[in-house]
């Protein structure tokens, strides 16, 4: 298992997101996830909710021409 600091240095190509989960019922999961580059701090209430989230992030990315 890599530590913190390993984790924390990697970066995605397109971007890079830091998934918190605080709690996990009805089968999915409910957190924070923060979108490191742009410093957005999301909640979400679901998985689903969750990876709409990043695709639109990354939607708007692509959009903006950053990637």
């Amino acid at each position: 298992m890599a530590d913190s600091d390993q984790v924390l240095n990697n970066n995605g190509d397109l971007a890079t997101f830091v998934v918190h989960v605080k709690y996990r019922q009805h089968s999915t999961w409910q957190g924070e996830v923060v979108w490191a580059e742009k410093g957005k701090k999301k909640s979400f209430r679901s998985a689903l909710e969750l990876i709409k989230l990043m695709d639109g992030a990354l939607e708007a990315n692509i959009e903006e021409g950053g990637a």
